[in-house]
């Protein structure tokens, strides 16, 4: 009972950093920029004071920046640590398997054939993204399908990485038809740019993370009995291919609306749910809340280096990303091996 309160304790600890530091970030990010706004106008903003220019940065540009910022890394995060449960595998995350290459060609098929602009953008884009993701998803599973046996977790990411690899080769074909401005969008999309930074984005997109991420958490339980083999949790009376089935489903909508707005961000979905196992441990209760945190506070600290930072050009969010996160990358290669 001691080890088990202790580690509670641990776990609502390092959540009240996490969510310490994410609000930290947030008022740093608020406050950064090329147009400098002191704390207190900031705030005179909030409840609704303050001139028509600081009302423009504050309410038009970086508020709905930093809430994007969240949502991606919560969206990614979590679609991640649910992937790598149900494969029982610490390398799945949505992008090893080519989800997010499958989304990623649907969002381009779109940006071909329409506009990005305008409220159709904001509908047709998460949802494309999300059918592309599911289309992949159903692929990988029927080509790495074995009758009377089920599929390792190798063999769907072997099965994913060649998949998303085809999925790659196909955008790198269609950016060919596209013309400059096009072309020029889609590069930083790719590179992990959070484009999507309007009002009418954010209203579609925070429902979409919103229903999925409570469905996720709701099935916390669940995903602890399925963390410890498909045997175990059917022993323990779970349905596991409906709720492999249904939990897979809501991991690539999270990935797939975040892809849309947000580009690929491929190592916030695969980091996120390793460095939240060893700060609160394997109870999804508390696993689940804490990759979100790390998640939202990654995407977050990224985007406010590449506002802040003068890099000499402007740098997509996703690159900054790659940089923070390849030493734990390398770091967790080195302890496994």
């Amino acid at each position: 009972m001691t080890v088990v309160l202790r580690r509670k304790r641990r776990a609502i600890y390092v959540l009240l950093c996490l969510t310490a530091m994410l609000l930290v970030l947030a008022v740093m990010s608020i406050n950064s920029g090329k147009i400098s706004l002191t704390p207190f106008e900031v705030l005179k903003v909030m409840i609704g004071g303050g001139t028509d220019r600081q009302q423009t940065v504050v309410m038009d540009f970086r508020l709905p920046r930093i809430i994007l910022a969240i949502l991606v890394g919560i969206g990614m995060s979590l679609a991640g640590s649910v992937k790598q449960t149900l494969l029982r595998n610490d390398m799945a995350s949505p992008g090893t398997l080519g989800i997010s290459a499958g989304s990623g060609l649907f969002v381009l098929l779109y940006i071909v054939m329409f506009s990005t602009q305008g409220m159709s953008a904001a509908f047709a884009m998460p949802v494309l993204s999300f059918v592309g993701g599911l289309t992949s998803a159903t692929l990988i599973f029927l080509l790495a399908y074995r009758r009377r046996r089920p599929s390792s977790p190798t063999s769907l990411i072997l099965t994913g990485v060649a998949l998303g690899s085809g999925f790659g080769a196909a955008s790198l074909f269609l950016t060919l038809k596209l013309d400059e401005n096009q072309l020029n969008f889609v590069l930083r999309w790719s590179a992990g740019s959070l484009w999507g930074t309007e009002w009418r984005y954010l209203m579609i997109l925070a429902p979409w993370i919103f229903v999925f991420s409570l469905y996720i958490f709701y099935k916390a339980r669940l995903l602890d009995s399925l963390y410890f083999g498909h045997q175990v949790a059917t022993g323990l009376g779970v349905s596991v291919k409906r709720e492999f089935l249904l939990l897979a489903i809501a991991a690539i909508a999270l990935a797939s609306g975040s892809v849309s707005l947000g580009g690929n961000f491929f190592f916030i979905g695969l980091i996120a749910p390793h460095m939240a196992r060893r700060l609160v441990g394997i109870n999804h209760k508390w696993v689940l809340p804490a990759s979100c945190l790390i998640g939202a506070v990654v995407v977050l600290l990224a985007d406010t280096i590449t506002r802040i930072v003068s890099f000499g050009a402007d740098v997509p969010t996703g690159i900054v990303i790659t940089i923070l996160s390849t030493p734990y990358f390398l770091y967790l290669i080195s302890k496994t091996n």
